[in-house]
């Protein structure tokens, strides 16, 4: 009789930050959709296991770095807890110390491993002050896909079906009430302040997006600081919900904007979160650029409204939206709020 094959166990690292996880979540689904007798596990981090959920043949291993995985003895740890799980081949998609650490060490053993390039040298050069490169980098996605196929497991990302709507739980509904009309996201914040529009060019877009008839508009944010600026923005307004301070965890949260018509985002991970469930999604961006390749998956590049670089020539001047250069401050008060709402307009009418 003859032996079953064994099916091939893929181990992808992918540990931070949010939005660069939630990037993951696309590829991963044209993995599976594409390679039905593959198996997945995911090494991230626990806040993030909501992203993977109901996802065929994947499973999720959550890492602690601050306590179980802490440091080179917590990395061992953690490599010999993932080796048991008798992976076939390794998936770095983070390109980091730690994620180097196990990918060597399952390399040392024999593994498949390939890892994800993150061009530093090009980055480098789009934000470059000076002798600056200003061209399109590869969407991180597609490097992502690149790792895949060294393992032996191309993939076509044109070809990625994405989940259903999800059903809204009744705690969902008991505070965002049952849908009817247009439903906006916004989340208004980023890591960094490079990244956020200005508050009162947001105020504007906020309030004539919710007076609007049979629109919904959803503040998204973090914790309590984030929570009590959002609810200045709402100021009582009806038809504005925070969404912030704790109000969800992360699954009712992936929930609410399932059902979304449209994301209004910064250069965050509000956008791929959205992105990864299909969700059409509008980005404003900054410091940065969607030439970096961090642009939320399958959006159009004309749903990335910019700051205008024939006044801000030095523009992108970041990856991250960290490096502040002087005279600069105001690049993104050059995107108008009509600029915005006629962008909206526009996606929610086709």
């Amino acid at each position: 009789m003859p032996h079953k094959k064994r099916q091939k166990h893929l181990l992808i690292l992918r540990f931070s930050a949010m939005g660069d996880v939630a990037m993951t979540v696309p590829v991963i689904r044209a993995l599976v959709q594409q390679y039905p007798d593959v198996k997945v596990t995911v090494a991230s981090r626990g806040s993030y296991r909501a992203f993977f959920e109901n996802i065929p043949n994947v499973n999720f291993y959550e890492t602690d770095f601050e306590r179980f995985h802490k440091g080179f003895f917590g990395l061992w740890k953690l490599f010999k807890e993932l080796r048991n799980l008798h992976i076939y081949a390794v998936a770095d998609l983070h390109n980091v110390m730690r994620s180097k650490v196990i990918t060597k060490l399952f390399a040392f053993k024999g593994k498949k491993t390939a890892t994800t390039d993150k061009l530093r040298k090009e980055r480098a050069q789009l934000t470059a002050l000076k002798n600056k490169v200003f061209k399109p980098l590869p969407q991180v996605t597609l490097r992502h896909a690149d790792v895949l196929a060294q393992l032996g497991f191309p993939i076509d990302l044109d070809n990625v079906n994405f989940p259903p709507v999800q059903v809204l739980s009744d705690d969902v509904i008991a505070v965002t009430g049952t849908k009817t009309g247009r439903w906006i996201g916004i989340a208004p914040f980023a890591q960094h302040k490079g990244k956020v529009y200005p508050k009162d060019l947001m105020v504007e877009v906020i309030n004539k997006l919710a007076n609007t008839p049979d629109t919904k508009v959803f503040l998204f944010g973090g914790g309590r600081a984030e929570s009590k600026i959002l609810k200045e923005y709402a100021n009582g307004h009806p038809d504005i919900i925070v969404i912030a301070g704790g109000l969800f965890i992360l699954r009712q949260e992936l929930k609410l904007i399932s059902n979304l018509d449209v994301m209004i985002s910064m250069d965050s991970a509000n956008a791929h979160m959205a992105a990864m469930q299909g969700v059409k999604v509008i980005t404003l961006w900054g410091a940065t650029h969607p030439y970096a390749g961090f642009g939320p998956f399958k959006q159009p590049l004309s749903n990335a409204l910019v700051s205008d670089r024939d006044k801000y020539p030095m523009l992108p001047t970041s990856i991250y939206g960290n490096k502040v250069v002087p005279g600069y401050e105001d690049a993104m008060r050059t995107i108008t709020p009509a600029a915005v709402i006629a962008r909206v307009n526009e996606v929610l009418s086709k």
